[in-house]
């Protein structure tokens, strides 16, 4: 048994999601990604004196949703609070976020792996503003600040510290990523910065109840980043506590490039903050009315989706996931199934095989040439022995080029399969006269040689010979019966 095999793992999540608002949390500044720095901003979020914050209805809503999607309270009454601390990007000098009476309380998410169901438990869900960002240019003694997402609304959802590998902290993070998306709340885009994570990382005997000494891992903006950099902590904090060595609480950050994290900060407790109720905001109510409304509009989560795909459509696991892992791909095929409905598994296969090839740069589900009842039909032209699944390839191909029609396409290039058996029987018996040798050595006894038959008939058909009735056909003449 290795060193590291006598420790568990003990992780904690706390996710920031941006939330997709056309305007910030206090303030009607925009929110557009990527403007020219500090040209989204106004006197709020720039911090001037007798500036007032004003909360956003709609980012209180996407809170809701979230809290909601995963089983939370949702407190009638909740508060901001200032957080107090210094740094260039922050211009007020304090942060307004949430501290004793988050939005949301109490909830949980159940994440799945091959081995096991993990249930993590959601301490809670609080709102907060953005801060700006600091650019720090190399060589030179100066900074460059970007106030345009200072009041940015974020919700922190907090996780228990439930999770026991990185692979779970990963399986966790996708299936909160894929939520936030489903609602709506949150765009997903890690590179942006909009869903990024902390990871607080300790650990501890097998067997111990009090918790280990725990290193916070800062913004990390990518899944597997998230499990490099976990493995790493841990390993380093195991190797600490093996040398003899204390664990320091802290702050760190990873260094994708070289595989490793690094100290940041000491780790600050709440009351380094000096919380206390934000002056300039009266408590948030939340209207029962509105909550119900807001309840009833909720759409399927992708949990209760992947299993209403394997019930009624009789698909895998793996292809329910697949799917499912988008909501307007999910949304795609459901719209195919619509215009096909007799066989799911093929309609599934063709979205998750080959019209997801297509689905790259500037082209999304939404934009690709073939519109759901183009591949329905495609499907159908297949099942009913029209085409082949290599000639339906070509086809597909052909479609996403000129976005046309299946069956004009294979009118146009006279792609209909052969499926006659009297001008199948027709090839294979000049195949038999033109290769007597080979037709003996099956007879003898090299059954393998059937691939090699069949290769010829659809050579000499040009592909278009149904190739089930091609095989019948060849096995019962080389078999002689």
């Amino acid at each position: 048994m290795s060193v590291y095999d006598k420790y568990e793992v003990v992780i904690g999540l706390e996710v920031h999601c941006q939330l997709l608002t056309d305007s910030k949390i206090f303030s009607s500044a925009p929110t557009t990604f990527g403007a020219a720095p500090n040209t989204q901003v106004c006197e709020v979020d720039l911090g001037l004196p007798g500036a007032l914050p004003v909360l956003n209805k709609q980012a209180v809503e996407f809170a809701i949703r979230a809290g909601l999607a995963l089983g939370c309270e949702i407190r009638p009454t909740s508060q901001f609070a200032r957080k107090n601390y210094f740094y260039p990007d922050l211009p007020k000098g304090y942060q307004i976020s949430q501290h004793v009476h988050p939005i949301c309380e109490h909830g949980s998410l159940t994440v799945e792996l091959e081995s096991l169901s993990r249930r993590v438990r959601v301490m809670r869900i609080h709102m907060e503003e953005d801060a700006g960002k600091s650019s720090h240019l190399e060589g030179k003694p100066v900074s460059l600040v970007d106030l345009n997402r200072a009041g940015v609304p974020l919700i922190e959802i907090v996780s228990e510290p439930d999770l026991r590998s990185s692979d779970e902290a990963v399986a966790y993070l996708k299936e909160l990523h894929s939520i936030v998306v489903y609602l709506g709340v949150c765009d997903g885009n890690m590179e942006e910065g909009s869903f990024r994570c902390d990871a607080n990382v300790s650990v501890r005997l097998h067997g111990q109840a009090e918790l280990g000494t725990r290193a916070e891992l800062k913004n990390i903006n990518s899944f597997k980043f998230i499990k490099d950099a976990i493995n790493y902590e841990v390993r380093r904090q195991i190797d600490l506590i093996e040398a003899g060595q204390k664990i320091v609480q802290e702050t760190r950050l990873y260094n994708p490039n070289k595989g490793v994290t690094f100290s940041m900060r000491s780790k600050e407790e709440s009351h380094d903050y000096r919380y206390f109720p934000e002056p300039d905001l009266p408590l948030l109510v939340i209207d029962s009315a509105w909550l119900e409304r807001v309840r009833a509009a909720m759409p399927e989560l992708p949990a209760k989706k992947r299993a209403r795909f394997v019930e009624a459509y009789d698909l895998g696991a793996h292809d329910a996931e697949v799917l499912c892992a988008s909501a307007p791909v999910a949304d795609y095929f459901e719209a195919a199934i619509e215009g096909y409905a007799k066989n799911p598994k093929v309609l599934a296969n063709w979205v998750i095989n080959e019209l997801l090839r297509e689905v790259s740069g500037d082209q999304t589900i939404d934009t690709v040439p073939v519109r759901p009842p183009q591949l329905a039909r495609l499907v159908e032209l297949i099942d009913t022995g029209v085409l082949s699944g290599k000639l339906a390839k070509q086809v597909f191909e052909a479609m996403v080029e000129s976005g046309q029609e299946a069956d004009a396409i294979v009118e146009e290039k006279g792609l209909v399969q052969v499926s006659d058996e009297g001008a199948i029987t027709q090839i294979i018996d000049e195949i038999f006269e033109q290769n007597p040798g080979q037709v003996s050595a099956f007879r003898e006894g090299k059954t393998t040689l059937i691939g090699w038959f069949v290769g010829q008939v659809m050579k000499q058909s040009r592909g278009k010979a149904n190739p089930q009735i091609v095989n019948d056909l060849l096995r019962a003449k080389l078999e002689g019966q």
